[in-house]
C-alpha cells in the first residue's frame, strides 16, 4: 500500500511518502515560499524521486490540525483535489496525535503546538492513548494541572514528555513549572509527513478508508474572522 503523506499545519511542513507503512522518503517544505505557491509541485517532485506516479497512490492523508488555518486549508485542498482526481480515499490525521508517536508510546506525552497570542494547541497521552482532548489555552493554565516539581497527584507524578513548537518556544515556562519532571524532546518539532503517512496506512489496513469530501479540519479554536463577524454581530 502507498500512501503520500502531507502536513502544512507546523512552520516548516513536509511531505512523505510510505509503503506499507514503511517512510521511503520525507522532504520538508521550502519554508521561504507560500504554501499556495508550492504546492502541489512539491509533492509531485517528491513521487518524481521515488519514481511514483500519482495514480500508484493507493491512499491519501494529510495534517487536518490544529495549526495554521490558512496552512491547514490549502494543504487539505490540495490533497482533496488529488484524491478526487485519482479516486482515492483521503486520510486527515491530527497533528497532535503525529506528535505524540514522536514522543514516544510508553509514558506521558504532551503535545503543545504554538496557537500565538501567548497559547499553544495541547493534547495529552499515556501510553499512546489521548487521555485529554485537544484545547487551546495558555501554556501556565496547562501546567497548573500537572501539578509542581515535586508533587505526587493521581495520574501526574511521572515524567512528561513535551514536544512540538508550542513546547520549543515555552520550554523555560515548563522547566519552571516542573523541574526535572520535564523532558523537552529532541527533536522539538519533528517533520510529521512520514508519522501521518504510518498513521493513515494503519487506519486504512483497519478498514477505515474515507472519501475526500468527508475530511474535517481540527480548528479547536475559532477563526479570527468569525471572532470578528461574531463580534460586528453581537453573537
Amino acid at each position: 500500500m502507498l500512501v503520500l503523506g502531507l502536513d502544512t499545519t507546523t512552520r516548516t511542513g513536509s511531505c512523505a511518502l510510505a509503503r506499507d507503512g514503511v517512510v521511503l522518503l520525507e522532504r520538508a517544505s521550502d519554508a521561504t515560499r507560500p504554501q499556495a505557491s508550492r504546492l502541489p509541485g512539491e509533492l509531485m517532485a517528491l513521487l518524481d524521486q521515488e519514481a511514483v506516479a500519482l495514480r500508484d497512490i493507493d491512499v491519501f492523508a494529510v495534517a487536518t490540525g490544529p495549526g495554521s488555518f490558512t496552512g491547514m486549508r490549502v494543504g487539505i485542498a490540495t490533497m482533496q483535489g488529488l484524491a478526487f482526481a485519482a479516486g482515492k480515499p483521503l486520510s486527515g490525521v491530527s497533528a497532535l496525535d503525529a506528535l505524540a508517536v514522536h514522543g514516544g508510546e510508553r509514558g506521558i506525552v504532551a503535545t503543545w503546538v504554538d496557537a500565538w497570542r501567548g497559547e499553544v494547541y495541547a493534547a495529552l497521552y499515556e501510553r499512546g492513548r489521548e487521555v485529554e482532548a485537544p484545547s487551546v489555552e495558555l501554556p501556565t493554565r496547562i501546567l497548573g494541572r500537572f501539578g509542581g516539581p515535586d508533587e505526587e497527584e493521581v495520574g501526574r507524578h511521572d515524567r512528561i514528555v513535551f514536544i512540538g513548537d508550542g513546547a520549543e518556544a515555552h520550554a523555560a515556562t515548563i522547566r519552571d513549572a516542573l523541574g526535572d519532571r520535564a523532558v523537552i524532546a529532541e527533536p522539538t518539532a519533528p517533520l510529521l509527513a512520514g508519522t501521518i503517512a504510518t498513521l493513515a496506512t494503519n487506519a486504512a489496513l483497519a478498514g477505515h478508508m474515507p472519501p475526500p469530501h468527508a475530511i474535517r479540519p481540527l480548528y479547536v479554536r475559532r477563526t479570527d474572522a468569525e471572532l470578528a463577524r461574531d463580534a460586528r454581530t453581537g453573537s
